[in-house]
Parts: C-alpha cells; structure tokens; sequence
C-alpha cells in the first residue's frame, strides 16, 4: 500500500453491489462519502438489477475478478477506512476476509447485508456463519434488528431493551462494536446505541444511546449503506466512535427528511445525500431547540413510562400512598435539594448572560425555600436529618457535583434539566387527582402550579437553545448528562417502595 503524501481528506473504499437507480449500494456509499468530506472509491461484489421497488436479480462476478479489484486499489492508494456491504455467499465472504488480512486498512465498518425488508433470509446457513467469522475482522457492525438477531443466533429482539441485550452478546461474542438501531421497533422514537462489551474493562460505559424521532416517510431507501459508509468516512476525521455516530446521525436524519424532494422512483425512494451541501454550503446539520426538545423528550420515553408504573406514584395519585414512604421520599428530598442549589448556583457563575445567571440563582434560592418548606411543613420543625443520604439520592447528587466539577455549563445545564421537565411533567398529570380530602393534595399543588410550570419551560428553552447552537459533540455530551439525571430521576421515585416495605 502507497502510504506517501497523506491527506486530511479521508480515503474510503465501498465494498459492495451496486443499484442502478443510485439510491443504495456503492452508489449511495459514493454519495454518503463525498457528503461527509471524503473520497470514495468502490469495489463490485455483485451487480444488482433493481429499483425503488424491489430487486429483480443479482449478477455475482467471480471472486477472483473481486481479488483483482481489491489488489488494485490497495496496491496503489492509501485507504483510510472501508465499508462492506453486500455479501452473497460463503466464497466472496471469504475473499474479502483474505484480503483484510492482507491489506489491513486501519478502520472496517461492515454493513451486513442479510435480511431483506419483505424479511426474506439472504444468505445460506453457511454464509451466515462465514459472515459472523468476519465479524472479527472489522470494526463497527450495523445491523438492522433482523440482521443483529441472525448475528446472534437468535430471534428478532421486540423491545429497545432487547435489542441491547442482544447487540451486547454479540459484541461480547465477536469482540467488535456494535451499532444498534431502533428503525423496526414500533412507535415514534428511533433511537440507536453503541455498544461495546470491552468498555468496561477500561472504566467506560457499555452502551452509549443516541435518541432520535421517528420520520414519517417513505423515503428510506438505502439508508443502511448511507449510514455505515458516513461512519467509515467520519470517523478517521474524529478518531471517535461516539462523536462519529452523533455526527452521522444529524447528517442522515436531514437526508432522510428531505428525500421526498428528489422525487425519485414510485416505491421507497432515496434519501437525499447533499439536502445539508446544497442549503447551506456545507454538510453540518443545525437543529432548532425545538428539535433538540422533541428529540430528547421522545428519548426518555422509557424512563417517563417508567415513572408513571412506579408504586410509589400510583400511590401518590390516588392517595393510597403509605405517609412512611411518603415521609422517607421527602426527607430524602430534602437532602437532595441542599446540593442541587448549590449546583444550580454554579450554574449560575458559569453562565454567560445576566438573564441565565439570574435564572440559575433564583432557582437555586427556590430550592432552598422547597427544601425549608417540606421541613417545616410535612417533616415538622423537631425533624433533624439524623438519616444519612439514600445510595440513591447520593448517586444523582455525584453525578450532578461531577457534571459542576467540570466547569462545563452546556453539560451541568442539561445534567439540571430532568428535575424540571419530569417532575412538572409528573406534576401536571398528577394535579388533577389533588380533590379536596386527598392526603396529599398540598404537595401536589407545589409541582403543578402555573409558577413551577413556568419556570420548567424556560429552564428547557434555555437548555435546547443552548444545545441546538452547539456543535454535534457538545451536543451529544448535554444529551447524555440529561438521560443520565432522568435515569436518576427514575431510581429516585422508585427508591422509596424498596426503602420502607
């Protein structure tokens, strides 16, 4: 391999079929590629007759006509990553394995083209057996959920929850990271997660989420090969899986969104690869912080579903609630909100505008008031605090002091915004069952009255405008410090049930 004369543009080789009406295979890979600022190059492993409609059949080229392909580009250029798309059979499986091995290139994204969308299998037993050995040649896989279940042995995963457990088996069984995708599962969100089973050797997390929001269109055509070949592209550029997928994600949800515009095809019609170039110049996707919103909201669906079949609130609702959990919950809550002013007050040095800074410390100046208010009013004025902090309530107060440790506002912001958002949200739903006689009628008002609700949706204004001005990485790092405090959000309603049985 000629490795003179590097470039800061990257080099990326399509391994893959081709589709004459360009919307998938190597000619979208093509696409994908320069859209993400890099050079491409493609390799033929089979010529496919097909359209927007359906495929009418395949040619597979011989396989020593795919090594000759292969050894002319690697002979003569330096490759700075690859992806592989489709693979038809046990022989063209194993020659592209040979020449990985041979050629080594630095980054291998395969896309594993194994399942078609009527839900056909694609490959023989034994092509899917070769294609699970090649797993351990490549990088980053990105199976769709039939694909990943076949990758596992298994059946198709029918919950999020599922789906990581299964990419987490196969990134465990493979030693390869392992992109999972949302797309088939039922409902408006659309989220996707790395996960990396060797993570925690080294203190890092398993499974890194990236939420998203269902597009309702049919133009989804190739978006597998589009995805797998920007990450090949992307990726020598940040040196990051995380920053990468983040990056991608924006870049193909805009190309999703607008595909209907090329007005391609009767059937499921291409997306549109260059929507970002051809508006704005360049390829780097803007979101609205109504979009950031949406996105972050549809993102912690679970953890509100999770919230709302707690016990603890059920009980609430309806005052069935226990007053020793019910008085456990607050005397931990209390103790929660004596750290979070202070936190809420670093957010206030931290910030860059008078009207933010303002924001911060009035809230931080509330939080002490709530906190003198449950003691006085549903403790009693003899209550001391004897009890030490829960394991719970400790774990989102470090997260949080972790988050203000940083010195990163945009992150510490987001970190703040789940006790917001989800307890007006829980708030509001609750509100309506605070009749008269209901034992706990006056907590309720607290977190549902029109002053707390007003300042929960400047609180979001201020984050998501934060967020959509962001760059992609700044962003993704906000969007884990919400989801971890919502997970936290969630432990801490749940806490009190395991506390006082």
């Amino acid at each position: 391999m000629n490795t003179d004369n590097p470039t800061s543009i990257p080099r990326v080789l399509s391994i893959a079929g081709t589709d004459p009406t360009g919307g998938a295979g190597i000619q979208a890979d093509l696409k994908s590629i320069a859209a993400n600022g890099g050079y491409g190059m493609a390799v033929v492993t089979a010529l496919v007759a097909q359209n927007t409609t359906g495929v009418r059949s395949v040619h597979v080229p011989p396989s020593s006509f795919l090594t000759e392909q292969l050894d002319a580009v690697s002979d003569d250029v330096a490759i700075d990553a690859v992806k592989i798309g489709m693979l038809g059979n046990v022989e063209i499986i194993d020659t592209v394995r040979g020449w990985l091995d041979r050629a080594r290139p630095p980054i291998v994204v395969l896309d594993p083209v194994m399942v078609a969308t009527s839900g056909d299998r694609l490959l023989d037993a034994e092509a899917e057996a070769a294609m699970r050995a090649l797993l351990s040649r490549v990088d980053l896989v990105t199976p769709n959920i039939p694909e990943l279940a076949v990758l596992a042995e298994e059946d198709a995963a029918l919950t999020w929850e599922a789906v990581l457990a299964q990419a987490t088996r196969v990134s465990a069984a493979h030693s390869v990271i392992v992109l999972a995708k949302g797309g088939h599962l039922d409902g408006d969100a659309a989220p996707d997660a790395l996960v990396d089973a060797s993570a925690a050797l080294s203190g890092r997390r398993t499974v890194v989420e990236f939420p998203g929001r269902r597009i309702k269109t049919k133009h989804t055509h190739g978006t597998g090969c589009s995805l797998s070949s920007a990450l090949a592209t992307v990726q020598p550029q940040t040196g990051n899986w995380e920053k990468s997928v983040a990056q991608v994600k924006a870049w193909l949800t805009e190309s999703i969104a607008n595909g209907a515009g090329l007005h391609v095809g009767h059937g499921h019609g291409p997306v549109h690869h260059f929507a970002g170039m051809w508006s704005r110049g360049g390829t780097v996707t803007r979101s609205t912080a109504d979009d950031v919103a949406k996105k972050w909201w549809t993102g912690i669906r679970s953890v509100r579903d999770g919230i709302d079949a707690l016990p603890f609130v059920r009980g609430l609702g309806d005052g069935t609630l226990g007053h020793d959990q019910f008085s456990w919950y607050l005397a931990q809550d209390a103790l929660y909100l004596r750290d979070y002013s202070r936190v809420l007050a670093h957010a206030s040095a931290l910030a860059a505008t008078t009207d933010e800074q303002t924001f911060w410390a009035a809230n931080a100046h509330g939080a002490l008031a709530t906190e003198l208010q449950l003691h006085e009013g549903w403790l009693g004025p003899e209550h001391t605090f004897d009890t030490p902090p829960s394991a719970t309530t400790t774990a989102y107060l470090n997260h949080l002091l972790a988050c203000a440790a940083r010195g990163d506002y945009a992150v510490l912001i987001a970190a703040l915004l789940p006790c917001f958002w989800i307890y007006d949200d829980v708030g509001a739903r609750l509100h309506p069952l605070a009749t008269p006689g209901h034992p706990y009628r006056s907590w309720l008002q607290t977190y549902a009255d029109p002053q707390f609700a007003a300042l929960s949706k400047q609180a979001v204004e201020i984050v998501t405008g934060l967020a959509a001005r962001a760059d992609i990485a700044t962003q993704q790092a906000m969007w884990e410090a919400f989801r971890t405090s919502a997970d936290h959000e969630l432990a801490f309603f749940a806490a009190p049930h395991a506390a006082v049985e």
